[in-house]
């Protein structure tokens, strides 16, 4: 029986209620259900982004494009919002994810279709897609003002106490979370990732995978750039810039493994609230901003480091293995 949760989810989790609490000691206000709710909804499009890229880590990729294709989708429906003021919020929604898993669609064909290897083809949309804003916006910015209330209420709307962004994050995860163990192309990933020629010879499509797993990762950062845009209540070309680290960085945190094959949603999940609170917290406690990225940078290697090690040593034992049976077959 598989195991739902590993023993290094579980160190996570618990490191993550371990810094909460000692934050919280420091600087009290912190532990208030107000801010925590606040921690959480800030980390929303943070855990939806991160468990899109794992599917592509997994499968020995990466996707270098996501906050461009966030920030582009996120002024192309800004734009839309104001042309057209009275078009349905669930509208506009599906045209975030239209947009998005196109211009994700775009990286997958490229890397499928034409052999060219991920970061190549990512670093380059993703100066496409910065590009692009200049040229649809004509370098102008866009404010709240621009943008009709219906379409600035829902990432703030609440129910049962917590913001649409959380239950949107929640769905997203749980079906995140059905699609990588239920069913035959999610647990294909892993395959990929694990061994490309044994999962070609079990009917696994390398390059139908990568298609699908880049055209995923570019809906759901079109919808991020939906949620993201409409939070703040303004689009400009330079929203999100870097945020394609942090979302890399959650994925690493929580344990999938750059080599591909290795990750679960949960850990995904706990990586991305890692982050989110250390990023939420250090402002709190007065640590400089140059600190927050030496302290975020420091986790991350340490998150490699523990990777690495725990990869080496399944090989290193399939290693011992394979010379004892090469050593008995000799005698």
């Amino acid at each position: 029986m598989t195991q739902i949760v590993t023993r290094r989810e579980l160190v996570l989790a618990f490191i993550i209620v371990a810094m909460v609490l000692l934050i919280g000691v420091r600087a009290p206000v912190f532990l208030s259900f107000d801010n925590l709710r606040f921690v959480v909804t800030d980390t929303s499009v943070l855990i939806m982004m991160a468990l899109a890229q794992m599917t592509v880590i997994l499968t020995r990729g990466i996707d270098l494009s996501v906050a461009a294709n966030l920030a582009l989708t996120g002024m192309l429906v800004a734009l839309l919002s104001r042309a057209l003021p009275g078009l349905p919020i669930p509208v506009v929604m599906l045209v975030a994810l239209l947009i998005g898993a196109g211009l994700g669609l775009v990286n997958g064909l490229l890397i499928a279709g034409l052999g060219i290897p991920p970061i190549v083809v990512t670093l380059g949309t993703l100066a496409i897609y910065r590009g692009a804003i200049f040229i649809v916006a004509g370098g102008a910015w866009l404010t709240s003002k621009d943008m009709t209330e219906a379409f600035l209420a829902f990432p703030k709307a609440e129910f049962l106490g917590l913001s649409s962004l959380t239950w949107v994050a929640l769905v997203v995860t749980i079906g995140f979370y059905v699609f990588m163990t239920l069913t035959r192309t999610g647990r294909g990933l892993y395959a990929v990732g694990g061994n490309p020629v044994a999962a070609r010879y079990c009917g696994v499509s390398l390059r139908l995978s990568q298609v699908l797993v880049y055209t995923l990762a570019g809906t759901i950062s079109g919808l991020a750039g939906y949620l993201w845009v409409a939070r703040f209540g303004i689009a400009y070309a330079d929203i999100g810039i870097g945020y394609e680290l942090t979302v890399i960085a959650s994925c690493v945190i929580g344990g999938v493994s750059i080599a591909g094959g290795i990750g679960s949603v949960i850990g995904t999940v706990l990586g991305a609230l890692f982050l989110g609170v250390v990023a939420n917290a250090l402002p709190l406690i007065n640590i400089s901003p140059f600190w927050q990225m030496a302290i975020s940078g420091a986790v991350i290697l340490a998150a490699v480091i523990v990777n690495t090690r725990s990869e080496w040593k399944p090989q290193k034992l399939i290693l011992h293995e394979a010379r004892r049976a090469a050593a008995g077959g000799q005698k």
